[in-house]
């Protein structure tokens, strides 16, 4: 069966994560997508430990498995006139170009937007950088954890009382690459209704900020600066993880009706009548007290026990897992959301009814 975007041919020029995240998204749906890479190929083949031997024996990081399935890879150094004219003609057929190299950077090869656009005037060319085009930074270098940092996302992360700290994966990157593949349909259905392409301008401060979602909303409509509260939300309780008889639950109570159950389960109804805690703005403004009252009760159950619970008294929680128990988690599994039989891989979460996406080729081996 024919992937969505069966017939979109996209050249990959982009490395690390973003950019390549992007455009193993359109491959899964069934893009065709050529991934450019210089002949010592893209950085994130040695970031490693662990490592993968390959068939052909040569050896790449597992990290470069996250984001380059469903490509093929083309050897081509650009900075060689007989190379680049080999780029220039794999561009002219294409659909979608997409590349993250530093603001101005690829016009000295005739590699950028305006210099490809009228060889190819239905080209979607996406570029991907730290700061954008435009501003006062955009020639600065912008990577993942610099930009968490820059654009807030640090200092509303970890414990309270403590420093500020990074999420644990790359996700501005990763966000960034989805806002890119989204733009790229976004553009692809603009050219189906005029036949024009376009240059997409997307930058990671631009995302992080973005994503900020209600901390930023709180703080433009309140003037209120958001801070540290460890896994607590800052406008719900309880949200948070609680101590349990052999470990920790999340919880994640989301309405007063929720909450009222699990008071229930938990033996304690009295807290749900109690005016500091029958509402949920109750409860944040009361929040330590609630916390403390709440631990007393879930201490007496285990992990096993309250998602028993909850499953029965309808409210929302689950384990903390360890990353293996992630993986065989009874409801993933069920869902295939692992592929590949000699090198295991997390599957596209999307589930489309009539073009579901069926095939996971590995990541490319380096083609010099």
């Amino acid at each position: 069966m024919a992937g969505a975007l069966d017939g979109v041919k996209v050249i990959d020029l982009s490395r690390i994560l973003a950019g390549p995240f992007a455009s193993q998204t359109l491959g899964d749906m069934g893009a065709t997508v050529l991934k450019i890479e210089h002949p010592n190929g893209d950085d994130t083949r040695r970031w490693g430990p662990p490592f993968v031997t390959r068939d052909d024996g040569s050896v790449d990081a597992a990290y470069f498995f996250c984001c380059n399935r469903n490509k093929t890879s083309v050897c081509i150094d650009f900075t060689r006139d007989d190379d680049r004219a080999q780029l220039v003609e794999l561009i002219k057929t294409a659909d979608v170009l997409i590349e993250n190299y530093k603001v101005g950077s690829l016009a000295k090869y005739q590699l950028d937007y305006n210099s490809l656009g009228p060889l190819n005037p239905g080209l979607i060319y996406c570029s991907i950088t730290g700061f954008g085009q435009t501003g006062p930074y955009k020639e600065r270098p912008g990577y993942d954890a610099l930009i968490q940092g820059m654009g807030g996302l640090m200092s509303i992360t970890g414990e309270e009382n403590g420093p500020p700290q990074k999420v644990g994966v790359a996700v501005v990157d990763l966000m960034t690459g989805l806002y890119a593949s989204t733009a790229i349909l976004a553009a692809l259905r603009h050219r189906d209704k005029t036949g024009e392409g376009q240059h997409i301008d997307l930058a990671l401060f631009d995302v992080q900020a973005a994503m900020l979602a209600n901390q930023a909303a709180t703080y433009l409509m309140s003037g209120q600066v958001p801070t540290r509260k460890g896994s607590a939300h800052p406008s719900i309780a309880p949200y948070q993880p609680l101590k349990v008889k052999d470990g920790y639950i999340m919880l994640a109570v989301g309405n007063d009706k929720q909450f009222k159950s699990l008071c229930e389960a938990a033996n304690c109804s009295q807290l749900a009548n109690d005016e500091r805690f029958s509402t949920n703005p109750a409860r944040v403004q009361n929040r330590q007290a609630l916390e403390n009252q709440l631990t007393e009760h879930m201490r007496l159950k285990t992990i096993d026990e309250w998602i028993a619970l909850g499953e029965q008294h309808r409210f929302p929680c689950g384990p903390i897992n360890s990353i293996d128990r992630v993986f065989k988690d009874k409801q993933l599994c069920s869902r295939n959301m692992i592929v590949g039989e000699e090198i295991k891989m997390v599957a596209n979460p999307i589930k489309l009814s009539e073009t579901p996406i069926q095939n996971y080729r590995t990541p490319p081996l380096l083609k010099k």
